[in-house]
């Protein structure tokens, strides 16, 4: 039989079939999957066979094959640097939550999401939740991000998972697709879920006051069936997101403002870094391109941490 993964516990996995039956699947033996080290050979979203098989009263599902993945977003393992982890498969979209504090989404971080899902041709949207607890000083500091992104291509829209902004508007880029919700633990990402389909009823937890971080909710990727006519996968809460199997020339092409430009450097193969007649550079220099961003670049290509920390607008 042939399904979709729509749970991924790592060594269970929730199967539903063609025929909308859920089963409890394992995989068979040593999964491995060419060119890929991860943690979880088999992510929610892959298409899979699997045979069922009786063991006692219980029927048990056994995976033998993945179907050959459109796409996926991937990220560093947190535990082991050297693996990765695959957050999910074959994605028509890629909502990242961003939220000004409570906690706060550094740029770098956003720039990373961008640059892995650029890298995986998946389309990103972001979505700046909590606008209804702003003062105007951050509601401006909001709409200036907002606007920057904007500029370089991506679509942002500014909610409230609480009081239900905007919410509409998610539903109708979600409308046919399946989406993925990412962000750090506390951005809203359980909330927003269940205000688009209050029946999920996804458990929600509140900031701790502590350390203002997110408390994980979920605790494994999921996929959940919309009556609007779409799939949603809510994942867990982030604290980091390392970029995986890069070179540090092909960075560049994941910033679609960069790629632009690239043509007007005086060398093909520039860095950007400290080459002369350097159009990237000259463009910051025009306001063209964010600083935030531009550190973001730099960051990644000098291999640093993902964990190294500037604050909102890219400044340590």
């Amino acid at each position: 039989m042939k399904g979709t993964v729509y749970k991924s516990t790592g060594s269970w996995y929730t199967v539903k079939a063609e025929d909308g039956s859920f089963y409890e699947c394992r995989i068979k033996g040593k999964f491995r999957i060419k060119g890929i080290k991860s943690t979880n050979p088999i992510a929610v979203g892959d298409y899979v066979f699997f045979e069922i098989e009786k063991i006692g009263d219980d029927t048990v599902g056994i995976i033998n094959e993945i179907v050959d993945r459109k796409n996926y977003i991937i990220r560093k393992s947190v535990n082991l640097s050297k693996q990765t982890h695959i957050i999910a498969a074959n994605l028509d979209q890629a909502f990242l939550l961003v939220t000004l504090n409570n906690p706060t989404t550094y740029t770098n971080f956003i720039d990373r999401f961008l640059v892995t899902a650029e890298a995986y041709d998946i389309p990103a949207i972001l979505l700046f939740n909590k606008v209804d607890t702003y003062n105007k000083d951050e509601l401006a500091e909001i709409k200036y991000l907002a606007s920057l992104y904007r500029e370089i291509g991506y679509t942002c829209l500014g909610i409230s998972a609480k009081t239900g902004k905007n919410i509409d508007k998610v539903k109708e880029l979600m409308l046919g697709k399946t989406s993925m919700f990412s962000g750090h633990s506390g951005a809203g990402k359980s909330t927003l879920v269940n205000s688009i389909e209050s029946k999920l009823d996804i458990k929600t937890k509140e900031i701790s006051q502590q350390h203002l971080q997110g408390q994980h909710t979920t605790t494994f990727a999921e996929m959940h069936d919309l009556e609007i006519g779409a799939q949603i996968i809510d994942t867990p809460g982030i604290k980091g997101f390392g970029i995986v199997d890069m070179e540090k020339d092909e960075i560049g092409g994941y910033f679609p403002e960069f790629f632009k430009l690239k043509g007007n450097c005086k060398f093909n193969n520039c860095l950007h870094l400290d080459e002369p007649k350097c159009a990237v550079k000259e463009a910051l220099e025009t306001d063209e391109v964010a600083w935030s961003r531009y550190k973001s670049y730099v960051q990644m290509v000098k291999g640093e941490d993902d964990n190294y920390r500037t604050d909102i607008y890219g400044e340590k």
